[in-house]
């Protein structure tokens, strides 16, 4: 006899509540990390890609709309610096019809192997044109020819739909390299607030927030775990 869907829940759902994880490799104290938040973020993340972490540049983006109802996406940070980090997409997608309606976004970046985690709150705004077409052109041609087919976050028949239209574009361009898309770039996360996170014992984890002043400069606070 197979299991009731409700024998397979309680089963996942005892599983869950043992599942444990002690906290315990290394400290994050205001004594030691840099008055920029932006030197400790790279330190980070060149730990992370050290580590061999999958995709280390992978970020959730969480938008909401003018209604204020939130939702949140898996995609890769491509670029950052004292301006803020940038991220590709269609500019019809869900994301970027939520930005338009409200321009307020947080990213988070979550190494568990490191036991850490970055939390980067912030208004988006689109990066210059120039700046998406170089970004654009170092993409693999697949890449490129893909952004030429999705309309992404917006319903398709089916999968067949995806190939077809694969097919046409590779025809259309077929021994040229593709032009970026109109309805296709980059965004910037203007950071007004990074939270720095490492994991401790006991659940003691250690969390400091930079937020920015009217100055431009930072004060670094801690907050309870």
């Amino acid at each position: 006899m197979q299991p009731s869907i409700n024998d397979s829940r309680t089963s996942v759902s005892n599983a869950m509540q043992e599942i444990r994880k002690e906290y315990h490799r290394a400290r994050l104290l205001e004594t030691i990390v840099p008055d920029d938040p932006q030197e400790l973020f790279s330190q980070w993340l060149a730990q992370a890609i050290a580590a061999g972490i999958h995709e280390p540049n992978a970020m959730t983006v969480a938008t909401a709309d003018a209604q204020g109802r939130p939702s949140a996406r898996t995609i890769l940070l491509k670029d950052f610096d004292a301006r803020g980090f940038c991220f590709y997409t269609n500019y019809t997608s869900r994301k970027a019809r939520e930005l338009a309606e409200n321009p307020w976004a947080t990213l988070l970046f979550w190494w568990g192997p490191l036991e850490r985690q970055v939390r980067i709150e912030g208004q988006v705004a689109r990066v210059a044109e120039t700046e998406s077409d170089a970004y654009f052109a170092s993409r693999p041609l697949g890449a490129r020819l893909g952004a030429w087919v999705s309309p992404q976050s917006q319903e398709i028949p089916d999968r067949a739909f995806l190939e077809a239209r694969l097919a046409e574009v590779e025809a259309e361009f077929a021994g040229e390299q593709p032009p970026r898309p109109p309805d296709w770039g980059g965004y910037r996360l203007m950071p007004t607030a990074l939270e720095f996170w490492q994991g401790g014992p006991h659940r003691l984890h250690d969390r400091l927030i930079y937020v920015r002043r009217a100055d431009g400069g930072w004060d670094i606070r801690r907050l309870a775990p």
